[in-house]
């Protein structure tokens, strides 16, 4: 197969551009022909690092590969409990799915890799305390550890009561979270008077 130098020069600056790594979709949409992608791969210029997501070789190694596939493959996707607490750095715990929250109307994602854990919900508590964080250059959307801190309590029966106190007691220790932001996004996700006793216990009611 002979592709052109100028066109492979034109999609590894594009791959560049967006920070190494892009959807097959993403690079098609741009003008890269399929032909140009796959010889790219078979010449190990781009490595698949998930089916439809390529990174450009020259590209550091990633740090946190999945989440980085999660949010190029599911872009509707908000990094919710567990993965959230890991990446506000609020628990000990080692993720083993990531867990994302999407809208209780949308698809449920298929993907081989990584493993998911898919929390649905509501229109009103999916578009509260986001936050954009940049992780291997991606930009990932994540909640604020106030409203993660009010979601593990909502969902403490799925991933553990022990795991919200712990969380509520760092966010608070830490500075990470205020009584007043908690207590708003307990409001929301009907969690006030579940959480408002683990608040008090922490000295700041």
């Amino acid at each position: 197969m002979n592709i052109s130098k100028p066109k492979i020069a034109e999609a590894v600056k594009l791959f560049q551009e967006h920070d190494g790594v892009m959807r097959t979709s993403e690079v098609l949409d741009a003008g890269v022909h399929r032909r140009t992608l796959y010889h790219m791969r078979d010449e190990g210029m781009v490595t698949a690092i998930q089916r439809g997501v390529y990174q450009l070789a020259e590209s550091e190694p990633l740090s946190n590969p999945d989440l980085v596939i999660v949010a190029k493959k599911i872009p509707e996707a908000r990094i919710c409990l567990i993965s959230a607490l890991s990446i506000q750095e609020m628990t000990d715990e080692i993720p083993h799915k990531v867990h994302i929250a999407l809208p209780r109307s949308s698809w449920q994602p298929e993907m081989d890799y990584p493993p998911l854990k898919v929390f649905r919900f509501s229109d009103e508590t999916i578009n509260s305390g986001l936050e954009t964080q940049q992780i291997d250059g991606i930009s990932v959307k994540v909640f604020n550890p106030a409203k993660t801190i009010a979601d593990c309590f909502k969902f403490r029966n799925q991933i553990g009561l022990d795991v919200a106190i712990e969380a509520l007691k760092r966010g608070i220790k830490e500075g990470k979270a205020t009584y007043g932001d908690i207590m708003k996004y307990a409001k929301l996700c009907k969690v006030e008077r579940v959480i408002k006793p683990y608040l008090e216990t922490v000295g700041h009611g």
